[in-house]
């Protein structure tokens, strides 16, 4: 049982975090891969009239292709603002999803509520992935899925993390993110409950219509955890970063006509519920 100390810590820390995914813009981020979000969902063959809960949903990049399919989604988020563009996306489109506030470590739901979870570069960053993987099994039905997409280590995003990491370090005793995108680690974390699970390497294309280092400052504009490592440093080290970062988008560029083209590495995971 958590000492009161160690919960005051935590509740400091899911503070600091929601502050940090409410920050700056998501929407601008996530309107680059809904086709990668979109074939995320379509690999999965979910049938009209099945219940799907889309883990720390962002702004809707996989609860709305979800809803298209005929789905009955609901999406939740940490961040209040994400869960209200949410809103605002599905009721554009007029699709069948509901999205509520919500932790990934407490899911406000009751046990094996759906047939299907999923979670793309969302449910990840939970600061405890122990709790993340009881709770995704815990409102799973028998024999339904879990799928996520989580960026891996050496791929670009994990990259652009361990850069940020090296100027603003992640809260001391906190695992890393991008543990998620390990196959051994997924494989022990969801050992328990699970009949079947199966991964396989992916990538997102990142396909900007400006420069590296115009990538850096969007990133820095409307990514909350860019945004918040910007802005936890003096002026010298800001310029250090954004250097780095400038240098890696550079690095891993495909792209010649001025704009950035960049393939981010991510883990699909796909389980199945004992």
């Amino acid at each position: 049982m958590e000492s009161a100390a160690t919960s005051s810590e935590m509740d400091a820390l899911k503070t600091k975090l929601r502050a940090t995914w409410s920050a700056g813009d998501f929407g601008q981020i996530a309107r680059y891969y809904p086709k990668d979000a979109e074939n995320f969902i379509n690999r999965l063959n979910l049938k009209p009239g099945m219940k799907v809960l889309d883990v720390a949903c962002g702004t809707g990049n996989l609860a709305l292709p979800a809803a298209r399919a005929g789905a009955q989604v609901t999406g939740v988020d940490i961040a209040p603002n994400l869960v209200e563009q949410a809103r605002e996306n599905a009721k554009r489109e007029g699709l069948n999803a509901k999205f509520d506030e919500g932790d990934a470590e407490a899911l406000p739901y009751a046990d094996a509520s759906f047939d299907a979870i999923v979670t793309m570069f969302g449910a990840m960053f939970a600061p405890r992935p122990e709790l993340v993987a009881a709770e995704l099994k815990r409102v799973c039905r028998p024999g339904g899925l879990i799928a996520m997409a989580n960026w891996t280590p050496s791929g670009f995003i994990g990259q652009m993390f361990k850069t940020n990491s090296a100027y603003v370090p992640p809260p001391p005793g906190m695992a890393s993110p991008v543990l998620w995108g390990v196959e051994e680690t997924v494989r022990e974390r969801l050992s328990e409950g699970i009949s079947k699970l199966e991964t396989k390497l992916q990538n997102v294309k990142w396909v900007f219509p400006f420069s590296p280092a115009e990538v850096v400052e969007h990133f820095r504009l409307y990514y909350g955890p860019t945004q918040k490592a910007f802005g936890a440093l003096d002026e010298s080290k800001q310029a250090a970063l954004r250097k780095d970062l400038e240098e890696l988008w550079q690095k891993h560029n495909r792209a010649t006509d001025g704009s950035t083209e960049v393939d981010a590495e991510y883990l699909e995971v796909i389980a199945t519920r004992a």
